[in-house]
């Protein structure tokens, strides 16, 4: 018998099988590091994967099931694509109304029909109701022409004001 396994034991196949051993031993070494640097780009709990994949073949298999299919790298790029976009949309702003998101020169929602803006009467543009003069072609909005001098009166009367009380209290 032993004369059988040392006529089929060659020293050239001897070798062969030492060297498809170590192989074998360094893809098992390297499957290792393998699951350990992927776990942790991922970031999940290398550890444990690590601790998993000690276990020949089937741990290694088991963590490319079980893997999160994105890497922690490509996580934090999409949410800050998704923040991006959010701010993009807070930029024209929320309707005071509903709080769905309006463009800059909406002039009714379109998800609750309120009225965000006035139109001018001359040039159709979008105002904002705050606006007491059409930027766009210098009409007066919302107010008769009687009252515009009056608002420009006051703060000279108020300065005036001003001068009353220093002179009294000299």
């Amino acid at each position: 018998m032993t004369e059988l396994i040392s006529q089929i034991l060659t020293p050239e196949l001897q070798m062969a099988l030492i060297v498809l051993l170590v192989m074998l031993i360094a893809l098992y070494v390297l499957s290792i590091v393998w699951v350990i640097r992927d776990a942790n780009q991922r970031g999940v709990t290398w550890w444990v994967w690590g601790l998993v994949s000690l276990i020949p073949i089937v741990g290694v298999i088991a963590y490319c099931l079980m893997r999160p299919p994105l890497m922690q790298i490509d996580r934090d790029e999409q949410e800050l694509e998704v923040a991006l976009k959010q701010r993009e949309l807070m930029k024209y702003g929320e309707c005071a109304h509903c709080g769905y998101p309006v463009e800059e020169d909406y002039v009714m929602c379109p998800n609750c029909h309120q009225r965000l803006k006035n139109l001018c009467p001359t040039c159709h543009h979008a105002l904002n109701p705050s606006w007491t003069v059409c930027p766009y072609c210098t009409t007066p909005i919302g107010q008769p022409r009687q009252q515009r001098p009056h608002r420009q009166a006051q703060p000279g009367a108020g300065a005036r004001h001003q001068g009353d009380t220093t002179a009294m209290t000299r």
